[in-house]
């Protein structure tokens, strides 16, 4: 158990509940010993309790402990009576706690794991004597086979008591269903109190009093009885230990898959981090608590998107809507990443949601057009955590969407296409299970190092024409820019050159040139030419953020994506209304130098033969910048020495040409 206070408050209470009853138990029964006092011999067997109580075993998978004394508990229920038997109990949880480590027993456990069995004996026994009509046998001696029913009866109920009130308050503390926690951790242990109570039964029906030659008898039964629930707590184990090596093998796949998938696209890093998150926390509020489906879940969401691998990335990173054509290759991820995946035999099912989580709920989704609870829970979950976190997510092609606006989308959509208890369960939630919605980049040093697919290496002179297919008047173009470029000194001058040369090949209205600044790790727009050109001086993006800032941090080119995600619903506005944007980042040497980013007012937007302008554009005037940045710092360093050399020297002539009597 965790800490009393962190306990939810119906745990608080049910903790306090059992307390009490077992204080009311363990109270009546003190009184009872002492109104009638028993035989010394309870002595020593609350001394054998005591004793076997220290060989005490573990139960697998929950914290609780079991020992072989419970065969001198049943004696002392048997000889003695009720009170007799519940003090007893007593004593063998205070030495199974004593072998326990400070940190298993806080105060509020250790009185519940004195107050549990001691209520579960003295209900179970007080039963016993009083159904059945049997007396203790200090009093009375009943035969053999008048006392086993009535034993067996006893046994079963205590164990049933104890058991049930430990897995209850495992299930308020876990969250899991009582009945879960039961099934899976305690029936087996039912065995270890029927054996108990038939070895108590044997004794006191052999022999009333306890001697030398009745402990010969029970210490050789108790022995075995230890080593037999000691090898068998020993393979369960070793079960877990396999298991658990086996579920951390599963997980190092699994995360290898997931960063193929990232590294396939880019434009959806981090989604799948915060859709497993999302998924988890939704599952579990639904009232999910197979822990097999949680850890499906929990694998789908990190695998659901695999099939993605098989999908052309021009059809993956195209900002613009999917033709029908491209759409059917997009509907055949979920099949692709199914049947990948089934080639893993994952000890949970995990295809199954992977398969359909883009079912419908009225069966009109696809890979099978399965309909309501026909589409497997997981799925369902997935696809409602899925839909919410894409619309709440920058993407090349559109701006996100407050969350109050994606939950009113998944609302419209409840009933249609997904599970109206889904929706209404994550709409409830939400706030409660959201991950960090910031996407963890890499650190910059290690952005200096990452490869990518627009990134080449030039030398200082002219840009790679033999790197394009390049039209005459291409290639005329560059040339003269490359010219020019080596002639200007501004920032300004450039960004002049660079926005005049490239309307000759590309139109734009608007063209920004945003630099990158380590210090602040941002863009800024240092130049921007065309008739918006006053929206964006000095603009500032933070690197990873905004369309041209995520360009910056991915090294990627975007185009035809929308401009809102630079400007906000300011785009809009202009007049002309900037319909599309190419955005392509500027490197030298592998390290970020800025972005440059061309707005187009025309609804076609920019073709692949203007991308490959721009980008051919972008590693020659990468590479200027960087050298020009150096020859300024250069510069200023140079110019302060100066200065500070000057000021130095005039000092030094005051000085000199000084009165004497000044100098004196």
């Amino acid at each position: 158990m965790s800490g009393f206070a962190e306990l939810r408050p119906t745990a608080r209470a049910y903790v306090i509940l059992v307390v009490l009853a077992g204080a009311a138990a363990l109270a009546h029964s003190a009184h009872r010993l002492f109104v009638d006092p028993v035989d010394l011999q309870w002595v020593i067997l609350a001394f054998l309790t005591l004793l076997t109580g220290s060989f005490s075993l573990k139960v697998p998978s929950i914290n609780a402990r079991v020992s072989v004394s419970q065969t001198f508990v049943f004696v002392s229920v048997l000889l003695f009576g009720a009170a007799a038997g519940t003090v007893t109990v007593l004593v063998e949880a205070l030495v199974i706690l004593f072998w326990m480590s400070p940190a298993e027993r806080p105060l509020h456990k250790l009185l519940f794991s004195m107050a549990a069995p001691s209520a579960a004996l003295w209900i179970s026994s007080t039963v016993f004597f009083f159904s059945s009509g049997i007396e203790p046998y200090s009093k009375h001696a009943t035969p053999l086979p008048d006392l086993f029913l009535p034993l067996a009866v006893c046994a079963a109920l205590y164990f049933l008591i104890n058991s049930w009130l430990v897995a209850i308050v495992v299930g308020l503390e876990t969250r899991q269903p009582p009945l879960h926690v039961w099934w899976e951790n305690f029936t087996w242990l039912s065995v270890h109190y029927f054996s108990g109570a038939s070895v108590a039964a044997l004794i006191v029906t052999y022999k009333r009093e306890l001697d030398i030659s009745t402990l010969a008898v029970i210490v050789p039964l108790l022995v075995v009885s230890y080593l037999t629930f000691r090898t068998a707590m020993g393979r369960v184990e070793d079960s877990n230990k396999h298991l658990g090596e086996v579920n951390r093998l599963y997980l190092s796949t699994i995360e290898t898959l997931a960063m193929a998938i990232d590294a396939k696209d880019q434009v959806t890093h981090g989604h799948i981090r915060r859709v497993q998150a999302y998924a988890v926390g939704l599952a579990k509020r639904v009232g999910v608590a197979d822990e097999k489906l949680i850890k499906a879940i929990e694998a789908a969401a990190l695998l659901h998107d695999m099939g993605k691998l098989a999908v052309p990335e021009y059809i993956l990173n195209k900002p613009g809507k999917l033709t029908d054509a491209e759409f059917e290759k997009m509907k055949l991820h979920a099949s692709v990443g199914a049947d990948i995946l089934s080639a893993i035999e994952f000890p949970y099912p995990v295809v199954p949601i992977v398969r359909h989580h883009h079912e419908n709920w009225d069966g009109t989704g696809y890979p099978a057009a399965l309909k309501g609870t026909d589409i497997p829970i997981g799925a369902r979950i997935l696809s409602v955590v899925d839909c919410f976190d894409a619309l709440t997510s920058d993407r090349p092609y559109r701006a996100r969407l407050p969350d109050d606006e994606a939950l009113k989308i998944l609302i419209e959509r409840r009933g249609t296409m997904y599970d109206p208890l889904i929706v209404d369960s994550f709409v409830r939630v939400h706030t409660e299970i959201a991950p960090e919605r910031s996407i963890a980049l890499p650190p910059r040093h290690a952005l200096n190092d990452i490869a990518s697919s627009t990134q080449l290496s030039v030398g200082a002179g002219l840009p790679r024409l033999d790197d394009i297919a390049a039209s005459p008047d291409e290639m005329l173009t560059l040339y003269e820019l490359a010219r020019a470029l080596a002639g200007q000194a501004s920032i300004s001058d450039t960004g002049d050159v660079i926005a005049r040369h490239l309307r000759r090949l590309v139109p734009f209205a608007l063209s920004v040139l945003y630099l990158y600044e380590d210090a602040t790790d941002e863009l800024v727009a240092r130049h921007a030419m065309g008739e918006a050109s006053s929206l964006v001086k000095e603009l500032r993006l933070p690197l990873g953020q905004r369309l041209s800032g995520w360009v910056g941090a991915n090294r990627q080119t975007v185009v035809n994506s929308d401009p809102t995600l630079d400007f906000g619903e300011v785009a809009r506005t202009l007049n002309p209304r900037l319909r599309s944007c190419l955005s392509t980042p500027l490197l030298s040497n592998d390290q970020l130098v800025g972005v440059l980013t061309l707005y187009s007012a025309t609804p076609e937007g920019f073709s692949e033969d203007h991308r490959r302008v721009v980008e051919a554009v972008a590693r020659q005037i990468g590479h200027t910048f960087k050298i020009r940045s150096l020859v300024l710092h250069c510069a200023r360093m140079i110019a302060h020495e100066r200065s500070a050399h000057g000021a130095f020297r005039s000092g030094a002539l005051q000085s000199s040409t000084a009165p004497r009597s000044a100098m004196r």
